[in-house]
């Protein structure tokens, strides 16, 4: 696996704009320039190690059902921070969850090739509930590779099986049925990735349309607790909803409870199911390095700190989590106990929740001619259940957050 630079396609933004990829550039104060797809360098792997990457995919999420399935047989749920109300939706999507569509997940995966270290990827977590980059995964970097490298291939069938499972969905839901895809709006990322999930959906055959969050209203007609419906700005009735925002965020809402019952009576199918927030918590890496232990795709990780020895390096993770908000990397001492300064951390609005931590582990890196470090992380996709395509963010710093690059791949056999 190797960091290729390359001179990026003249008038590349504008071929962006075209294919509806509006969030390529995003400025900030600590990036004016505020880079996100970068196509001034590529990353190279083999077919081994494409394959190795798919190998792992696939048996990391077998592992991880497995995982969803003991915490909740176990009653481990409470550790995860979920209340009372939570488990009980989940319980109940977990044992119902054959009737309920899952259509994507996105593992974040360590990597450095096949002759860097033990040569296995490594878990760092499991995006399970509403994970992002997937527009530019699927379209964005296959136009890429179409126009400069129409001769090799790339690690990607996203949008076939996306396509795929949405006529799954259709047969089981009925070529009746609507279903209403939203996000918190407006969001330049979620709402692009809500229009391409929108497009698979209607690509599979599927009655559909996007709604912002705020959109969604309740009818009922009378002030029982029970009574009424959820519904678009033309009052009709929402049946099937596919959501961008996390389940806890939603169900944290005042409509939340009323949402939980909906689904849980079968009045409303949501997707992803309420059983994915098992796999998204991070605690889900403790209970796997329990049940797995030394496994080759694991890191070890605990709820406890003081598990490690002295002299350890471990990512501490917030268990509700996203885009790299309030991870820190430290080095410990005796007794799980802080070590000077943090080697790298980020701000943000989690933690409350509680912590899990995991050994630290090499990433992809790289060099360039100016002297910066690239650090990548792989996100590889799960359709459907099965490992579908990889995409590649990388940053200068230890941590990826929502302002790291996305980096296109390609890969060729050797020789």
């Amino acid at each position: 696996m190797k960091r290729i630079a390359i001179q990026p396609r003249a008038g590349w933004q504008a071929k962006l704009d075209a294919l509806g990829f509006d969030w390529h550039t995003v400025p900030s104060p600590e990036d004016p320039a505020g880079t996100y797809w970068d196509e001034s360098a590529y990353w190279r792997l083999t077919a081994e190690e494409v394959d190795r990457l798919e190998e792992a995919t696939n048996e990391l999420h077998t592992m991880c059902l497995a995982a969803a399935d003991a915490a909740i047989s176990r009653r481990l749920l409470p550790h995860f921070g979920f209340s009372p109300e939570a488990i009980a939706l989940i319980e109940d999507s977990w044992r119902n969850r054959g009737e309920q569509p899952s259509l994507y997940g996105r593992f974040d995966l360590a990597f450095a090739g096949l002759d860097v270290g033990d040569g296995q990827p490594k878990m760092l977590e499991y995006n399970a509930d509403t994970p992002t980059g997937l527009y530019e995964a699927a379209v964005v970097q296959w136009t890429w590779l179409e126009e400069l490298f129409p001769d090799s291939d790339q690690f990607n069938s996203l949008h076939e099986g996306l396509v795929e499972v949405w006529r799954k969905v259709r047969m089981h839901l009925g070529d009746d049925v609507a279903v209403h895809l939203t996000c918190l709006m407006p969001h330049a990322e979620d709402e692009g990735t809500l229009r391409y999930v929108l497009d698979t959906a209607l690509e599979a055959g599927l009655t559909a349309k996007m709604i912002a969050l705020e959109e969604i209203g309740w009818s009922a007609p009378s002030d029982e607790p029970e009574a009424g419906e959820f519904t678009d700005l033309e009052d009709t009735v929402i049946k099937t909803l596919f959501k961008i925002v996390p389940w806890e965020w939603l169900l944290a809402d005042e409509f939340g409870p009323r949402l939980a019952r909906a689904t849980m009576k079968r009045e409303m199918t949501v997707i992803e199911p309420a059983w994915k927030m098992i796999v998204a918590n991070k605690a889900i890496l403790a209970l796997l390095w329990e049940m797995y232990p030394d496994h080759p795709y694991l890191l070890p990780a605990y709820m406890d700190r003081s598990q490690f020895a002295a002299g350890s390096k471990v990512v501490a993770k917030p268990l509700l989590g996203r885009e790299g908000a309030n991870i820190s990397i430290a080095e410990l001492g005796e007794g799980g106990a802080v070590v000077g300064a943090p080697i790298a951390n980020m701000d943000g609005k989690y933690g409350d929740e509680g912590y899990v931590y995991q050994a630290l582990t090499p990433l992809a890196a790289a060099t360039d001619a100016q002297g910066r470090s690239h650090n990548a992380v792989i996100g590889s996709w799960v359709i459907d259940g099965v490992s579908r395509g990889i995409g590649i963010r990388e940053d200068t710093g230890l941590i990826t957050h929502n302002r790291s690059r996305f980096v296109p791949h390609l890969f060729e056999a050797e020789g």
